[in-house]
């Protein structure tokens, strides 16, 4: 007996085998066939490392001035760190490097080499890095430019997006290199390296290089004003490595008309459009498909007031199909709209005279139109253009909803409605009103 047993056991494992093979078999084949988030043959790798985020902390002498709602400027970009280091995402992968805190001597040859990694990007310890943050005295000078070289090196490279976020109180001291070309430098790599500069100082030369180093890689430059502000923004920049650092969206230059365009297949995209630019873009959608796209433009320079971005689906012959729209009001942040679209059933399209099979051809090109009206402040480059990123996605078309209430708001049916409940209503205030006078007459 105790035999049959096992036999039976071996019988019942071999066919548990066979069955979870078949099971990963068909998954493979599954998964194989989902759709890749690239215009070019084949989909990027998937990314499979965590956010990097790497803070370069100025601590040159001048951060001891004390200007920002009665405190010193380093003590209020510590205290931040300080926040931010707490709020870190478990997942993110964060260091911390310095320019100017360490050579206290007179030597600007030396003090223009004084950058210092005080914490490895890496999962973080938080009461070490913020025992780090607590270090650091400003006394020199300021190398952004070989700060920002540094701090690339410590990043790495990789396929996600990396940022360098620059906490700075005045423009480069050390130059060569410049931090602009410096900038410019790192993103001719091609190596997914974003710089955000925040600037602690509001002077315009000091402004126009924190918007040059921010422009060249894609970043933003925010003009910090209070120690919330910079908390806050600082926060935002690295939820927003965490939130792209899994697709890496992949780059398409859009045409001024819809017969020229790139075609999209289903993915993450970006591109750079210049101010009250349009960028037209194109994508198959096949009857009964349902086409979802959304588009985020950030204005990552000084813009004028009163802007808007607008995402518009278009026929190949001009004629609109839907569009979505949102404004803004100057602030430095993201502008961004999208839209869904069903392309019609096959069943209730007419068929198409050039079908050899007489069956009908609903199959579309939809024409994907990017506008902006973004106005540059004085003395604010145009060049390379605002980043924009649009996402794409081509599904099976949402069935319309279920529900007593279905039809009634469309065509003859709402019309009928009303017009019965309007005849009701007025035989109803008719005999109540002849049921009063009769009322009245007889007391």
């Amino acid at each position: 007996m105790r035999t049959v047993i096992t036999l039976t056991k071996k019988r019942r494992t071999a066919r548990g085998a066979a069955l979870l093979g078949a099971l990963t078999i068909v998954a493979g084949t599954v998964l194989s066939t989902l759709p890749a988030f690239a215009d070019e043959p084949g989909a990027p790798p998937a990314a499979t490392e965590a956010p990097k985020v790497d803070l370069v902390l100025d601590g040159s002498g001048s951060m001891r001035t004390a200007d920002i709602q009665g405190k010193s400027r380093i003590s209020v970009a510590q205290q931040s760190i300080n926040e931010v280091i707490d709020a870190l995402p478990a997942e993110t992968e964060f260091g911390l490097r310095t320019l100017g805190a360490t050579y206290p001597g007179n030597d600007q040859k030396e003090g223009c080499k004084d950058t210092q990694q005080l914490f490895p990007v890496g999962k973080t310890n938080k009461v070490e890095a913020k025992t780090a943050v607590a270090t650091v005295r400003p006394s020199g000078w300021t190398p952004i430019g070989v700060a920002l070289r540094a701090a690339a090196q410590d990043l790495g490279t990789g396929p996600t997006t990396r940022r360098i976020v620059l906490i700075t109180d005045g423009e480069d001291t050390c130059a060569p290199p410049d931090p602009c070309d410096v900038a410019r430098e790192l993103a001719s790599q091609g190596i997914h390296l974003v710089i955000d500069t925040l600037g602690l100082a509001h002077d315009d030369k000091t402004r126009q290089q924190l918007l040059c180093i921010a422009n060249a890689t894609g970043g933003t430059f925010t003009d910090v004003r209070s120690q919330e502000q910079l908390t806050q923004r600082v926060k935002q920049i690295v939820t927003r490595a965490q939130d792209t650092h899994t697709i890496t969206p992949a780059k398409v230059t859009g045409a001024e008309q819809c017969t020229n365009a790139p075609i999209l297949t289903p993915g993450v995209y970006s591109d750079r459009e210049k101010f009250s630019e349009h960028r037209v873009y194109r994508v198959p959608v096949k009857a009964g498909q349902e086409l979802r796209a959304s588009v985020s433009v950030t204005p990552d320079r000084a813009v004028a007031r009163d802007y808007g971005v607008m995402l518009q689906a278009t026929d190949t012959s001009g004629q609109e199909l839907v569009r979505g729209n949102d404004a803004g009001s100057g602030r430095t942040d993201v502008a961004s709209t999208g839209l869904r679209w069903s392309a019609p059933g096959a069943e209730s399209a007419s068929p198409s005279p050039s079908s050899k099979t007489g069956a009908a051809s609903t199959d579309r090109t939809v024409c994907l139109i990017v506008s902006n009206s973004f106005a540059g402040q004085s003395s604010v480059q145009a060049d390379a253009g605002l980043p924009l990123e649009l996402t794409v996605d081509v599904a099976a078309a949402s069935p319309a909803p279920d529900g007593p209430a279905m039809g009634l708001g469309r065509g003859w049916i709402l019309l009928g409605v009303l017009t019965l409940a309007g005849l009701l209503a007025g035989l109803i205030f008719g005999w109540l009103a002849r049921w009063r006078i009769a009322v009245w007459r007889e007391n």
